[in-house]
């Protein structure tokens, strides 16, 4: 990895402290072509994407590295693994969310397979990014859900969300990751996202649901500091101009004129 690619976490938490809005782009080894990776690589790096993230709950094809790769050949934007299992690892990537699923009670994903995965991930060069992931329920049964065997944070329950994610941080967890999951009907809600943000210090990345750029800005305005998009783009790559223009200035605290928000959310 080049220097500027090993401090994501430092990135991570300027973001944080300067209200800077970080737009993650999120693949799915199983769900991509060749001709579509590059088509979404190229509209990523016109719009200024900052950060792929590349994984899923349930990867049945080898194509992890062959995703990974393919993004480093024609794109300077960071790549980090995000990880359904232990088996989801690159050393071609630049970092990886090192996912302890606390909204659940699960143990083998609360510390369980880190064991296993820990002295593996010393010997690279990964950047490991220690995360308290939260799955909340986002109107529909998930892979997350099915697979982690755990229920999701109630949807109309802020003050869980925030309790949760206030016992990662203390555990020492530097990033937090409230996640609707894949496909979800409905995306966090600001009040959730707002709650979590407003008692905790660590950089929170929101994701699951998010289709629109209307939808994009409210979850960065209400405290996400890295918005995460992937379903929608595998339907159409060109919403990735909008999405971008939306996220960044929400930290800018502005309105983009091409889209339809309302600046009260």
């Amino acid at each position: 990895m080049s220097s500027n690619l090993q401090m994501i976490q430092a990135l991570l938490n300027k973001a944080r402290k300067t209200g800077e809005k970080k737009f993650a782009v999120l693949i799915d080894p199983d769900r991509v072509t060749r001709p579509h990776m590059e088509r979404l690589i190229s509209l990523a790096e016109n719009a200024g994407v900052d950060f792929f993230l590349v994984g899923g709950s349930l990867v049945i094809d080898d194509r992890l590295d062959f995703c990974v790769q393919t993004i480093k050949q024609h794109s300077s934007i960071p790549v980090i693994l995000f990880p359904g299992s232990t088996f989801q690892i690159s050393f071609h990537a630049d970092a990886l969310l090192f996912l302890s699923l606390i909204s659940g009670r699960n143990p083998e994903l609360l510390i369980g397979k880190h064991v296993i995965a820990a002295p593996y991930l010393r010997k690279s060069q990964l950047e490991v990014l220690s995360t308290g992931y939260m799955l909340v329920d986002g109107g529909r049964p998930t892979t997350v859900s099915y697979i982690s065997g755990t229920n999701p944070i109630p949807a109309d329950k802020p003050e869980i969300a925030m309790s949760t994610a206030l016992a990662g941080e203390m555990l020492g967890m530097r990033l937090l990751y409230l996640d609707a999951g894949s496909g979800a009907q409905h995306p966090i809600s600001d009040e959730m996202i707002q709650a979590v943000c407003s008692q905790t210090n660590a950089p929170l990345i929101v994701g699951g649901g998010i289709r629109t750029p209307e939808l994009a800005f409210a979850k960065a305005k209400a405290g996400a500091d890295v918005t995460v998009v992937g379903n929608i783009l595998e339907k159409d790559p060109a919403l990735i101009k909008d999405l971008a223009q939306a996220i960044h200035a929400a930290g800018k605290h502005q309105i983009p004129s091409s889209i339809d928000i309302d600046p009260k959310k």
